[in-house]
Parts: C-alpha cells; sequence; structure tokens
C-alpha cells in the first residue's frame, strides 16, 4: 500500500474503520513544527456513553448519528452498496470526492504538507478551540475541510430563530458587506445558514440543491450536474450551532447554465431585499412597481403573481401577520397607557382567550371634547383584513369645523351586543347629559343602545342616509327636493308647510317620514342642540381617511389612528396658535358672506335689546341679550345669522360677542393642549400581560378573493355617474326656486 498522509485523527480513525475485517500493519510517521510539542504518550481512552440525538429518516434507513463521522461513513457504504435512490441523498460522485479530500494515497507533488495551512485563514475559531489542522482538498486549495473536534456536549437551550428574522439579519448582513462564507463560519441556526444560502442564491445569481438534510447536517450542491460548488455544515455535539465545515466556493459549471434557474428566489427572500433596499409597502403600491425595483436593483424577473406574493410579504414584514397584531395588542394597550395618561383602554377576550372587543380614548381627545360642541357623530365601518371585524368611530366637530376624533373601537361585529358594549365605555369619558346629542344613522341596534346608555341625551338621525332610502323606496325628484326643505328648516312653520305639500303629493311617503320620527331627522323639531350637524359625514370622511389601514393587522391599525391623531394635533396646534382674530378661521369665512347679506337689510329699534329686520318679503325679531332671532338659525347654530349681525351693527354691540365660546380661536387652542405621544416600545410591559391573552378571533372565510370594498346600491353607482342638475338661484335675493323676473321681492 503506498504511504498515506493523515493530518487529523478523525481521517486515521476512517482510515482504520475502512480496514476493519483486514489485518495490517502500522508504521507511523509523525512531524511537528519547529516549537511544537508533541505528546510524549498517547494513553487510550475509555469510550464515553454518546449521547443520543433525534432519529434521522433517510430513504426508510433509520440511524442514530452518534457522531459526524461514522454516520457519514455508514451513509457512503450504503451508496456503495447501491441502496440510494432519494434525490437528496449522495451519488457517487460526491462520495468519491469525500474520499479525495480526506485522504491522499500520493505523495505531495509540491512537496507541502496539509500542516503549512494556516488556520486562521479560513475559520473564525481561536487556535486553541481546534485540535487539527486543515487539509488541502484537491483542485489547488479550493475544497477546504474543517475536521470537527471531540469535544463534550454542552446542555445548552436552542434558541432557533423565526425564517423571517433570519432572513432580515442576514439581509442586512450581507448588505453591509459581510454576507461571504468561509470555512469555519459559524451560524446560531439551521434556518441562519439556510438563510443565508438562499439571499446569496439571489444576489449571486445561481442556485443550489439539498443533497442531505437533517437537524444536524447541511449538505448543498450547485444544481447544474458536474459542478463543485458545494458547502457542508454540521453541528457540534448538542449546540445548535451550524458549523461551515467544507466549502468548495468556486463554480466549474457555465455562467449560461448556472443562470438558468432561480428557485431560491422566493417571496420571503425578496421581500426582505425589496422592503429594505428599494421601496415602501404603502397602498399606493401596486406588484408592476414591486417587479420594476428588483429587476433594476438585483437582476431578477418576477411575474405578477409573484410580485403580488412579494409585495404581501413585505408588509407583513413591516406591519406583522394578522395573526402577530392580536398578540402584541395587550402590551400595545399597556404602552399606549403609558405614554398617553389619562387614556381608557379596554380589551375584552373569550373564554378562550379569542378576541372580541377593543376601545380605546386617548387622554387629548378626553380633555379636548371640553372645548367643543356637545354633539357626537358614531359610525361603523367593516375592516378588510384576514379576520374581519367592525371599526366603531365617535367623533365631532371642532371650532374650525374640523373632524375631532374621540374615540375608537374594534369589534367582532355590528350588534345590539358590540353597541351597547361602545356606548357604555363611550359613557365612562363622555358622560350621559341633556345638552348632549348623539348622531348615526337608522341602525336599530345605534337606537337601542342610545336608549339604554345615553337616556338623557338627544338622538339625531343622518339626513343624507334618509335621503338614500327614501330615493330607493319612493320616487319622484319634486317630492325629494321637499324631504329636504323640511329637514333643512329652522322654523317649525316652514316644516309644516314642507310637510303639508309632501301629504299631499306622496301621501306614502309622508307616513314613512313619521315612522322615522320626525324628532330624529327634522332640524326644526329636534329637542337638543344638534348646530349645524344634519349628516354623519364627518365620521364618513373619517372611515375614508382610514381606508388603507383598514386592512392592516389590528395592532397597526390602532396604531395608524393613533399616528393620525399625533399629526392632526400637532398640525392644528400650531395653526390655532397663529389665528390673528379672535374666531377661527372657519368662523371667519362663514362671517363674510353673511356680513356681505346683512348690509341690505333694514333694521329697526324696538327697545334696548329687541330690533325689528326686514328684508325682501320677511321681517324678523332679533334679541341681542338672549342671543335669538325668529328665524331660529341664531338660536340652534349659535353663531350670528345675518339678521343678528345686522342688528348687532345698529347697536354697536360686537358681532364677535353673539357667537358661542366654542367658537372663539381660544377654545381651539385649548382643544389642541394636549399632546398625543407615540408608545414607548423600550417600555417594559409586565409578566402577567403575555401574547396569550389575546388570540385570534375564530373567522370562517369564503372561498374566493376577499371583498376588499362594499358593495353599492344602484342608486349610489347612478350618482357617481351623473352630472347633479345645477341649481339657479335668482339674482337680486340669491334664493332658489324663481329668478328676478318672479322674484317675491318685486310683489
Amino acid at each position: 500500500m503506498p504511504p498515506v498522509i493523515v493530518s487529523n485523527g478523525r481521517q486515521f480513525q476512517n482510515f482504520l474503520k475502512q480496514h476493519r475485517s483486514e489485518l495490517i500493519r502500522l508504521c507511523v510517521e509523525i512531524e511537528a513544527k519547529s516549537g511544537e510539542t508533541l505528546f510524549e504518550e498517547v494513553k487510550p481512552k475509555t469510550p464515553e456513553p454518546t449521547p443520543k440525538t433525534p432519529e434521522v429518516v433517510v430513504d426508510d434507513f433509520v440511524g442514530v448519528a452518534e457522531e459526524m463521522g461514522e454516520k457519514d461513513d455508514e451513509y457512503e457504504s450504503r451508496k456503495e452498496d447501491g441502496e440510494d435512490n432519494v434525490g437528496n441523498d449522495l451519488d457517487e460522485d460526491e462520495a468519491d470526492d469525500e474520499d479525495n479530500s480526506r485522504f491522499d494515497y500520493c505523495d505531495d507533488s509540491d512537496g507541502a504538507s496539509s500542516g503549512d495551512e494556516d488556520y486562521l485563514l479560513y475559520s473564525n475559531f481561536a487556535p486553541d478551540e481546534a485540535e487539527e489542522s486543515l487539509d488541502d482538498g484537491p483542485g489547488g486549495g479550493s475544497c477546504i475541510e474543517e475536521n470537527v473536534c471531540n469535544t463534550e456536549s454542552n446542555n445548552r437551550t436552542r434558541k432557533t430563530n423565526s425564517a423571517a428574522d433570519a432572513i432580515e439579519k442576514e439581509v442586512r448582513k450581507i448588505e453591509n458587506g459581510g454576507g461571504d462564507i468561509a470555512v469555519g463560519d459559524k451560524f446560531d441556526s439551521k434556518e441562519t445558514l439556510v438563510a443565508r444560502l438562499r439571499v446569496l442564491s439571489v444576489l449571486d445569481k445561481y442556485d443550489y440543491n439539498v443533497r442531505y438534510s437533517t437537524p444536524v447536517l447541511l449538505i448543498v450542491e450547485c444544481w447544474v450536474k458536474g459542478c463543485k460548488w458545494r458547502i457542508r455544515a454540521s453541528t457540534m455535539g448538542d449546540s445548535p450551532v451550524f458549523h461551515i465545515r467544507r466549502y468548495c466556493r468556486e463554480h466549474t459549471c457555465s455562467v449560461t447554465e448556472r443562470y438558468g434557474r432561480s428557485r431560491n428566489a422566493k417571496p420571503p427572500i425578496l421581500a426582505q431585499l425589496y422592503k429594505d433596499y428599494v421601496g415602501g409597502v404603502g397602498s399606493s403600491v401596486v406588484p408592476n412597481l414591486v417587479g420594476d425595483g428588483l429587476n433594476l436593483r438585483y437582476g431578477v424577473q418576477l411575474g405578477y403573481w409573484k410580485a403580488h406574493r412579494t409585495l404581501i410579504k413585505a408588509r407583513e414584514y413591516v406591519r406583522g401577520t394578522p395573526e402577530s397584531g392580536y398578540a402584541e395588542l395587550p402590551a400595545y394597550l399597556y404602552r399606549l397607557r403609558s405614554s398617553n395618561p389619562g387614556t381608557l383602554t379596554r380589551l375584552v377576550v373569550d373564554a378562550e382567550d379569542r378576541f372580541k372587543y377593543v376601545f380605546i380614548a386617548i387622554a387629548g381627545c378626553i380633555k379636548g371634547f371640553r372645548y367643543m360642541r356637545k354633539v357626537v357623530v358614531v359610525d361603523g365601518t367593516f375592516l378588510k383584513g384576514e379576520f374581519k371585524g367592525t371599526l366603531l368611530i365617535a367623533t365631532t366637530q371642532d371650532g374650525n369645523f374640523n373632524i375631532f376624533p374621540l374615540a375608537y373601537a374594534v369589534v367582532d361585529t355590528e350588534n345590539d351586543v358590540s353597541w351597547e358594549w361602545f356606548f357604555t365605555q363611550l359613557s365612562s369619558v363622555i358622560p350621559d347629559d341633556e345638552e348632549l346629542a348623539l348622531i348615526s344613522d337608522r341602525h336599530k341596534s345605534i337606537g337601542k343602545a342610545i336608549a339604554k346608555v345615553y337616556p338623557l341625551a338627544s338622538r339625531g338621525i343622518c339626513t343624507y342616509h334618509l335621503h338614500k332610502n327614501i330615493i330607493l323606496r319612493f320616487s319622484g325628484s319634486e317630492t325629494f327636493r321637499l324631504v329636504k326643505k323640511a329637514a333643512a328648516a329652522y322654523r317649525v312653520v316652514d316644516f309644516e308647510e314642507i310637510f303639508q305639500q309632501i301629504q299631499e303629493a306622496n301621501p306614502q311617503l309622508h307616513a314613512y317620514l313619521v315612522r322615522a320620527d320626525v324628532t330624529k331627522w327634522s332640524r326644526a323639531h329636534f329637542p337638543g342642540d344638534r348646530y349645524n350637524f344634519t349628516t354623519s359625514n364627518i365620521a364618513e370622511s373619517l372611515n375614508k381617511v382610514l381606508n388603507p389601514a383598514r386592512a392592516y393587522p389590528i395592532v397597526e391599525l390602532l396604531e395608524a389612528v393613533r399616528n393620525m391623531l399625533t399629526r392632526w394635533f400637532a398640525t392644528r396646534r400650531k395653526q390655532a396658535a397663529a389665528m390673528p382674530t379672535l374666531l377661527t378661521k372657519g368662523v371667519e369665512n362663514l362671517l363674510q358672506a353673511r356680513i356681505e347679506q346683512s348690509r341690505r337689510l333694514k333694521v329697526q329699534e324696538i327697545d334696548e335689546d329687541r330690533f325689528e329686520v326686514s328684508g325682501g318679503n320677511s321681517t324678523h325679531v332679533v334679541n341681542l341679550r338672549y342671543k335669538r332671532c325668529s328665524c331660529r338659525r341664531f338660536d340652534l347654530e349659535r353663531m350670528p345669522c345675518v339678521h343678528a349681525i345686522a342688528a348687532a351693527y345698529t347697536a354697536n354691540v360686537s358681532v364677535i360677542n353673539q357667537h358661542h365660546p366654542y367658537f372663539r380661536r381660544d377654545s381651539l387652542c385649548s382643544g389642541y393642549a394636549e399632546a398625543i405621544m407615540p408608545i414607548d416600545t423600550s417600555c417594559i410591559v409586565p409578566t402577567d400581560i403575555t401574547p396569550s391573552r389575546c388570540k385570534p378571533p375564530f373567522v370562517r372565510n369564503p372561498p374566493g378573493r376577499p371583498k376588499m370594498t362594499r358593495r353599492k346600491s344602484f342608486v349610489e353607482v347612478a350618482l357617481e355617474t351623473k352630472r347633479p342638475r345645477k341649481q339657479h338661484a335668482c339674482s337680486q335675493c340669491q334664493q332658489v326656486g324663481h329668478n328676478r323676473t318672479t322674484c317675491p321681492a318685486n310683489t
């Protein structure tokens, strides 16, 4: 037998195992470098009991991995017997290559021994952590193999990261210039190593096949047959850390063949690359933009559906998965309360800890409502996420006619129980009061909940929803116009006159309006202070603003609302402080038109407080002390009408003082004085607040593509496509319904 050069103890053991059935005589020559001390005597060691590892099943073969060398040898012997027929097992070429890399049956042609290799060039280990040096493989050192250290197994707990975390970590490392693989590199887990390989395959534009994969061993090779590129990695003992044992760095296949497949360019990898280094994941981003961005940056070509899945995965990386949103909900509410003292949050789960309701009223909104008109508009809108649900919102208007959100909640569905629960939580921050008015649509559950939780408050219904129902049920444009005039009338006498015309024209419509309760939709008969709130449009507008966020996971949805409030409060606080007038800018714009019209009116003093104001075919009496006018606009809106403005100028009284304090700039500044702070992610959450406290609700989604929009009625579709008819006004009195020739002012 020719001389055999063995560079480490493991190769020597493997050599002996191959000749277990033969009687051989050994003549051993040991060479040492200058300054290196050799052991004088080698004492045989008693074999220690080997810890058991999980069983590995490969092609109906069960083997217990005692140490990597024995398992590989047994598998190699099965290869030689022709029992290998599994796609990810070793082939004959790899078996021969394994033997050549371990044993050199020929004399060293250049006179260099394997001991000349410097271990630190290929490994991150310290020299004292290894028992053997490295050995050159065939090919001039392009194939490198590290020997396994026979260390005792430790009992450290395995820490396995999720695939997403592993991918993100490896992407950042590669983009920062530290992604190359070398022999001796350590990876925290097998998932981390696989993530590194997948990212590298996308960036370097190659692909590979997994030849052998177990919890303790991973062998991959280039997908082109005959290519020498391959990587071998395994663990040491019970440690989950994977070490690169062997790495053939150079590809020997043609570049045209190597670029022909990119199976590892999957959405999880591409999504991480896109999220970190290409573009955003907002609602305006479409799959085509994702595909174009990745193609320009990394040269990866994506079809539409693959780009679509990549975009979905990138959004999950940014916003989290729908399931993770519910797990993070208890901690999010705790941090929100910590950042905004005085905030009210409520979380309700069922007996199985599955989500049911969540309610949030931030402290800044609660304190700001003291300086707003006591009118609350409530509405609900459906969510578009995987677990559905409904977003409930309570809002009002500030003195500048801007939307002022008060509270918001997410419930499973709109029913009697959910709405009653919402108003019960809302009553904790906005108590029941006779001066309070609640505006909503005609949802029966809302009416029942308001009657039970807010018996003293006045309830009004949205006239816009009432008008849509009338269009669906009844026909006749003239009758519909009368309904709008009746709902907007300020005086009872005007309402009764118009309502009588409706009864004569359409008795069925008249009966329907009576059943709808005149005190809820008519401004003239409303028992409380409704001001200018006739519809629930402010809540509908808020739902429109939050439309993109309605598809987010629940925590991201709630955070989007909080972020919107923080932005609105900061902007409006500056705007209010910069207003030069005592009244708000919105009121000033409204007064400009009324002042111009008041100059055409005639004013006659009655006494110190009352004035007779006439113009056109109408005459009204204004009482400046009690801030009333016979037209009732001054009474209901709490802002001076044209008659009150004319009387105030005649009496030399300040028009500003005739406004309610809610419309002053000082009230607007006070309403936005409290800042809404973002959550503090560094805040330590108590141990009793665990993710298991809130699980996703059980929802059975129907098959097919999920619906992202509400199905509109034919009336809504017609109104969107049909151009509304312009109402011509009289050039003399600026009123609609007649022209200058038939103007009543001429009579």
